[in-house]
């Protein structure tokens, strides 16, 4: 299947930036990755604008699949987070005609003023959708609905920029480990995928690369959903 317009863009712009590299990298799980795609770099108005808008796509097909169900949130986590989930909620209005409010967290609660430790559009009592950016063991991403709950709020799934779509310690996707937790099968859709990235390279004849990439899948890639 050809990559969808938005997703090579972000793989370009990704790789401009700086943010998306190949070589070798050791993750925090101790393994040695053939890639590493630091979302923190996607630092200029193009590159937040590419991705935000995949964001905003991503969403509203898998609402209209009925993959996703009606939310009223998005949460994005401090602090990359946040302004993906601007950009995200503004997209949805003014590119899918949705109408949905934006929050995010504090690493720190606030002790004054209005305190608390999120904001934002309120989260008590609504349904909540939380962005993150790439996924391996889903770390951030348990972090986040804990404390959407601990809100009040009720997560009704997640939307990632990159499922890197790797085994645990336990040989089971990390993806099908949080689907669980926010609903069920479906409830996390992605815009990349690491199969997407291996696309990519074949496409544009980055055979060395696009080796090591199948090496590292062959070893700890998700074979099945």
């Amino acid at each position: 299947m050809a990559l969808k317009t938005y997703q090579t863009e972000l793989i370009e712009h990704g790789m401009a930036a700086g943010a998306l590299k190949f070589g070798s990298f050791t993750l925090k799980s101790g393994r040695l990755s053939p890639y590493f795609f630091n979302a923190a770099l996607l630092a200029s108005g193009p590159v937040l604008d590419t991705l935000c808008s995949a964001y905003a796509t991503t969403i509203a097909g898998a609402l209209a699949s009925g993959a996703l169900p009606e939310f009223d949130v998005l949460f994005g986590p401090a602090y990359k987070g946040i302004p993906f989930a601007a950009g995200a909620a503004l997209l949805l209005h003014r590119e899918h005609q949705l109408s949905v409010d934006f929050a995010y967290n504090r690493k720190e609660a606030k002790d004054h003023g209005e305190g608390g430790i999120t904001v934002g559009a309120p989260i008590a009592g609504r349904r909540v959708l939380i962005l993150d950016d790439v996924a391996t063991a889903g770390t951030a991403i348990r972090g986040a609905i804990d404390i959407v709950k601990r809100e009040g709020g009720s997560v009704v799934g997640a939307v990632l920029m990159l499922d890197r779509q790797e085994v645990g310690k336990d040989g089971r996707s990390t993806i099908a480990e949080v689907e669980e937790l926010v609903g069920g099968k479906g409830r996390v859709p992605t815009i990349l995928q690491m199969t997407d990235l291996m696309q990519w390279l074949r496409e544009h004849g980055r055979l060395a690369e696009l080796g090591e990439m199948q090496e590292y899948w062959e070893k700890y890639g998700v074979k099945e959903d």
